[in-house]
């Protein structure tokens, strides 16, 4: 009789935990701890430089060079210091140009190339994803004489960003490579249904890809945007004769050669430099990382 009370006071959970269970919790409690300590650990990594950086921004000349962390008088006029540098405007517009244009032109024009290597069944068509997928690898100083050559000598383009735009409205090979992964995740069937009900490819591609497709071309237009705003070397090869054309990566290396003592202003252009693309990820994230993850499911 005992036995069996004992049985049905532990059925009903009413008795102590047993040790295994009292074990089991003890692992799920140290596990969660830990997990979310290095959590912790890897975002004071990556957002204390950004702290730093922020807090150096604020700070008075004096302060900038030693070893204070906090500064003593907020120096918000800084920030008005380095907008109103001579040319900042200007680098500001041509980065936005760069960036912006660049970033619809690249999505526009990679989007039918990975539809149709997606989507179409054609004669050398592992040959052509062999084409692009041998583009990616291929770096862009193979091939930034022949380029310079051709659109300085031929076109008359030296000392602008037209030849880092332009290029850009022919597809490029890491997008069409990222939609095209894209794309294999969404089934052939509505693609079909919407053929059987009139709708020809453009339509078809503009009805039924382009809305079912949204987070892969988020995150290629966000892969794009983010390079062409950072990208040092074409606008230094391209456009480094002319003032005018500079962007804000460019012309972040000539500020900090003239402020060189300056570390709060260096730091206040920094920010101002990182903050546009810290903002876009911020609100774009989402389908961002929605639209990477989904990429690598067929392959």
């Amino acid at each position: 009789m005992a036995q069996v009370i004992d049985r049905t006071t532990a059925t009903r959970g009413d008795g102590p935990p047993s040790p295994a269970a009292r074990t089991a919790r003890r692992r799920a409690v140290l596990h969660w701890i830990g997990v979310h300590a290095l959590g912790v650990a890897a975002a004071l990594f990556f957002v204390l430089p950004f702290v730093f950086v922020v807090l150096t921004s604020l700070m008075s000349d004096q302060q900038a060079l030693t070893r204070d962390l906090i500064p003593r008088t907020w120096e918000w006029d800084n920030y008005v210091k380095v907008w109103d540098t001579p040319g900042f405007l200007t680098w500001w517009r041509n980065t936005l140009l760069y960036a912006g244009l660049g970033t619809v032109l690249t999505v526009v024009s990679s989007i039918p190339v990975a539809y149709a290597l997606a989507k179409f069944r054609f004669r050398g068509q592992r040959l052509t994803m062999m084409l692009v997928i041998s583009m990616m690898m291929l770096p862009p100083q193979v091939v930034v004489i022949p380029m310079y050559l051709f659109w300085a000598k031929e076109l008359d383009l030296a000392g602008s960003l037209w030849p880092l735009i332009i290029p850009m409205a022919f597809g490029d090979a890491f997008s069409i490579f990222l939609l095209r992964q894209f794309l294999l995740t969404i089934p052939d069937e509505y693609l079909d249904s919407a053929r059987v009900d009139g709708c020809g490819e453009l339509r078809t591609l503009l009805k039924v890809v382009l809305p079912m497709a949204k987070p892969g071309i988020a995150a290629v237009a966000l892969f794009q945007f983010f390079y062409a705003w950072n990208d040092y070397f074409g606008p230094q090869i391209y456009a480094s004769e002319n003032p005018a054309a500079w962007t804000l990566s460019y012309g972040l290396e000539s500020f900090k050669g003239a402020h060189q003592t300056n570390w709060n202003l260096t730091m206040a252009a920094t920010v101002l430099v990182m903050a546009p693309v810290i903002l876009v990820f911020f609100f774009a994230q989402k389908a961002f990382v929605e639209g990477v993850t989904l990429t690598g499911v067929k392959g």
